[in-house]
């Protein structure tokens, strides 16, 4: 591990888990953030490789563990190799399929065509 440190704020900004470094400074002032099991409220705290991080983001707690420090805030493909994730949030429900259609019970409701024909050919029988 070497002496090298970053600004927690801009490592969130530059690993694109926060879309602005506005976002990512509220986050680490609102002390909701812990890195390596201690809160901070600073964003200025010197980030080092190696380093847990914690916190929520959105329904999910995020746990990542800093790889490398960034350089630029470079394309998703790059942002991923600065972090491991190592509790990925669980697959939302949205992604899993479209939800299942309800079922109406025969004869309940606005008649289907089908249903509208039938009665019409039974109307027209007699």
């Amino acid at each position: 591990m070497s002496g090298e440190t970053q600004r927690l704020d801009k490592w969130l900004w530059f690993a694109r888990l926060f879309k602005s470094r506005t976002v990512a400074s509220r986050l680490c002032i609102s002390g909701r953030l812990r890195v390596n099991g201690a809160s901070v409220s600073k964003a200025r705290y010197g980030l080092r490789p190696g380093d847990v991080l914690t916190f929520p983001k959105g329904a999910h707690i995020r746990v990542i563990e800093v790889r490398d420090l960034g350089v630029r805030r470079g394309p998703a493909a790059e942002a991923r190799t600065l972090y491991e994730d190592l509790e990925p949030p669980a697959l939302k429900r949205a992604t899993a399929g479209p939800p299942p259609v309800a079922r109406r019970l025969r004869g309940s409701g606005r008649p289907t065509k089908a249903e509208r024909r039938a009665t019409d050919r039974l109307r027209e029988g007699t």
